[in-house]
This record gives C-alpha cells, sequence and structure tokens, in this order.
C-alpha cells in the first residue's frame, strides 16, 4: 500500500510539474514575441494592479520557473 501511495504522489508531483512547465514557457514565449514586436513595451509595467512587476522581469521569472519546472520533471521521470 505505501509504494501504490508513493507512486500517486510521485504522478501527482509530475502532472504539477509538467503543467508548471508549460504555462511558465507560454509566458516567456508571450514576453519574447511582444518584445520582437513592441520592444519599448518591456519596461512597463506587467498590469495596472501594481507597480512590479514589469513585462521583462515577468518574462524572466518565467524562463526561470518553467526551467526549474521542467528539471524537477525530468529528475521524477528518471527517477521512475
Amino acid at each position: 500500500m505505501r509504494e501504490t501511495n508513493r507512486g500517486s504522489r510521485v504522478r501527482i508531483a509530475q502532472a504539477t510539474l509538467l503543467v508548471v512547465a508549460i504555462h511558465a514557457f507560454a509566458g516567456w514565449l508571450y514576453v519574447a514575441l511582444c518584445a520582437l514586436v513592441h520592444p519599448a513595451t518591456l519596461r512597463l509595467q506587467l498590469t495596472h494592479f501594481t507597480t512590479w512587476p514589469h513585462e521583462d522581469t515577468f518574462g524572466a521569472l518565467c524562463f526561470v520557473t518553467s526551467f526549474a519546472a521542467a528539471l524537477g520533471f525530468g529528475v521524477l521521470w528518471a527517477a521512475r
């Protein structure tokens, strides 16, 4: 029973990391495409609710998050 619970938790963690990696990559891709089309907007704030983060900061955070989540997914995949 213990191995089944551990296996389920690993699969849930893998699924979560995969979803985080994909969505963070999509956020980075959006900022990268905006930088190609409208580079002047990178210094603008991301939302009108707060002055931080800016578009460029959001893109960098998305890239780091996507990389870390993909790395975690790969580690869990290799451990299986």
